[in-house]
């Protein structure tokens, strides 16, 4: 069937003077900036971090295997696309996509950045570079801004400044700076965040330590969608969702297969262990009834979703090529879904592909036909 077939999530590549020339004078000295190594190649060197950002995974997409490396990489080197916008059109036709909801690369490490007040500043720089990039082209590129978490009330106000820009959503650091995200003293965000009509995410790799793993490296892959798993389960035992019956989360990039057991899962631990809710919580429904209703997930080549799909919500499963890091399925998206989707009705391919994510960020499909 003919549909536009939308990311849910993509990302840029940081320009050079994404966080120099945006950020407060005061904080420019320190503002993260790209510095080239004749061992190492080009790197984001972020002040007060130890490991820098080095170029070789966040713009890998189509590499073969063995030319993927985190090191040795140059800015020049990268896909134009991910810094220019008239440039990313070209990439989305050749991948066959229509539009993407797009999420910044170097911002998501400096979400673990210690000093919120720095976090502040870059993240400040940042939505004001990403609202630029994507108003070039505002039907096809579609940007998510940033919120540091200082305080809830600060936070209530990032959404406002976010929305003014003409973004479409808030990425959340996965560790706020003030107790954490069930607590109530986040209520007025949950609130603004309706008010305003934008989608909140959290994504992979912005809780600390996201690579931690027991065993070989690779392991650490395999680990990153637990920080994400730990927010939900905060939110939905927490009781957020009681409390506000029309947010809605958007869990990015850990995949979706896993869906149906941890709501299983949930469920055994409510039935067996409600009393370990914290003192005055209490659930009106189950977690997976939660998890079903709030909870989006994104996902890119991950057939279990696909083959999976009617033991969860696909209402709430949305599709992504994850442009253009090393875990892209660009350019060969199209392929993976002829393939993948393939057990999928008609109306849940077109609603996987298309029609969530156009109704979560209020996209006019016609638009993009």
């Amino acid at each position: 069937m003919n549909q536009p077939v939308i990311s849910a999530d993509s990302h840029v590549t940081e320009h050079p003077d994404t966080y120099v020339a945006h950020i407060a004078p005061a904080w420019r000295d320190k503002a993260p900036r790209l510095v080239h190594s004749a061992d190492r190649g080009d790197a984001f060197v972020i002040d007060g971090m130890d490991r820098p950002v080095h170029l070789g995974l966040v713009a890998a997409a189509g590499k073969p295997p063995e030319a993927i490396t985190t090191a040795g990489v140059t800015f020049e080197e990268l896909h134009r696309g991910g810094w220019d916008p008239d440039a990313r059109l070209a990439d989305q036709d050749r991948d066959g996509v229509a539009a993407e909801i797009i999420y910044p690369t170097v911002g998501m490490l400096l979400c673990n950045h210690t000093d919120f007040d720095y976090k502040k500043a870059c993240f400040d720089a940042y939505n004001l570079w990403i609202a630029e990039y994507c108003g070039k082209h505002p039907k096809r590129l579609l940007g998510v801004g940033q919120t540091a978490g200082r305080s809830p009330t600060e936070m209530v106000d990032d959404l406002h400044a976010i929305k003014a820009l003409g973004l479409r959503g808030v990425m959340m650091p996965g560790d706020p700076c003030e107790a954490d995200y069930d607590d109530p003293i986040y209520d007025p965000v949950w609130a603004a965040a309706i008010e305003l009509g934008l989608p909140l995410s959290f994504h992979i790799l912005t809780t600390r330590d996201p690579f931690r793993a027991r065993g070989p490296r690779i392991n650490g892959f395999l680990s990153i969608i637990r920080g994400n798993q730990d927010i939900i389960g905060t939110l939905i035992f927490g009781g957020v969702f009681d409390r506000h019956p029309a947010l809605r989360i958007v869990c990015v990039e850990a995949d979706a297969g896993w869906v149906p057991h941890y709501m299983y899962r949930m469920d055994h631990a409510y039935k067996r262990h409600r009393n370990w809710l914290a003192p005055g919580v209490s659930l009106s429904r189950l977690p997976s009834e939660y998890f079903a209703e709030h909870i989006y997930t994104t996902f890119q080549d991950d057939w279990v979703a696909f083959r999976s799909a009617d033991q969860m919500n696909w209402r709430r499963l949305m599709w992504a090529n994850d442009f253009p890091h090393s875990d892209s399925t660009w350019p060969w998206s199209q392929e993976m879904l002829a393939e993948q989707a393939r057990y999928l009705s008609d109306e849940q391919r077109r609603a996987i592909v298309c029609d969530n994510v156009a109704e979560l960020y209020k996209i006019d499909v016609a638009e993009l036909t």
